[in-house]
């Protein structure tokens, strides 16, 4: 009988994960039909246009991330928020290069004493934000959903940011996606790679930014790096000074142009 309830109490926390979880398909739909892989799929362009033809389909997504209160965002489980959150970062800023008409570059949009980032064109969880403190506070600023990879998921939509991914980001497979989403980004080599001739390990400005980031991860940003060293194409004779510090680490431009077909 003991037996009989433990596996029965097992059985309603399943099925309660599984109410709980969010519905991410609506997103997951418009990622499939607007986003095209490019250069062997290390990167991505965004059909604007497309996305702007069904915009209703984006703005009941949106909706429906809105609605979510903190009471039921607490109840998710800790991948499901952070699957929450990139989604929500990615699909809001989808919506703010639509409403302002598809600018060269999302750096166009605000002003010279505000910024993109700094605009609070929506909500979530009751409160009114900005994509900075989605990012920043809401992501960045919690340690329990704190993780380096987020910087290879949340899309800025430029071309120099990692590839919008062509799905959506659920629960269930976070842990997959969030590596897929990091080795497709290294293994990019117009945004990082080994250059040979200065003997360099050339990498995306992202790495410079938000070094904290890497370090707290892996105790210094060569150390981090070097977990992908075969990604990034680093000569096995040279992984070791990549690991001792001698191998020199440099900060490629960053291409701030729209990431659009």
């Amino acid at each position: 009988m003991r037996q009989w309830m433990s596996a029965l109490v097992i059985s309603l926390l399943l099925l309660s994960s599984q109410v709980m979880a969010f519905d991410h398909s609506r997103w997951n739909t418009l990622l499939q039909q607007h986003v095209q892989p490019q250069r062997g799929g290390v990167a991505t362009a965004v059909d604007y246009d497309g996305i702007a033809e069904n915009h209703e389909a984006l703005q009941s997504y949106l909706d429906s991330l809105t609605a979510v209160t903190q009471g039921e965002f607490n109840a998710f489980s800790r991948d499901e928020k952070l699957a929450f959150l990139i989604n929500a970062y990615n699909a809001f800023t989808v919506e703010l290069i639509l409403r302002e008409n598809q600018p060269d570059s999302i750096r166009d949009i605000g002003s010279l004493f505000s910024s993109p980032w700094d605009k609070a064109f929506f909500s979530l969880l009751g409160e009114s934000r900005t994509l900075d403190e989605l990012e920043h506070e809401m992501i960045r600023g919690n340690p329990d959903l704190m993780d380096p990879r987020i910087h290879f998921a949340v899309n800025c939509a430029s071309i120099g940011c990692p590839a919008l991914r062509a799905t959506a980001y659920t629960g269930e497979q976070l842990e997959a996606q969030l590596e897929e989403s990091t080795t497709q980004f290294l293994s990019d080599k117009q945004r990082n790679r080994y250059n040979s001739e200065q003997d360099a390990l050339e990498v995306s400005k992202i790495f410079d930014w938000y070094e904290d980031d890497f370090e707290d991860a892996a105790g210094s940003l060569s150390h981090y790096l070097l977990q992908y060293s075969d990604t990034l194409g680093i000569p096995a004779n040279r992984q070791k000074a990549l690991d001792d510090g001698g191998l020199e680490v440099q900060f490629l431009p960053y291409d701030w142009s729209l990431n659009s077909q």
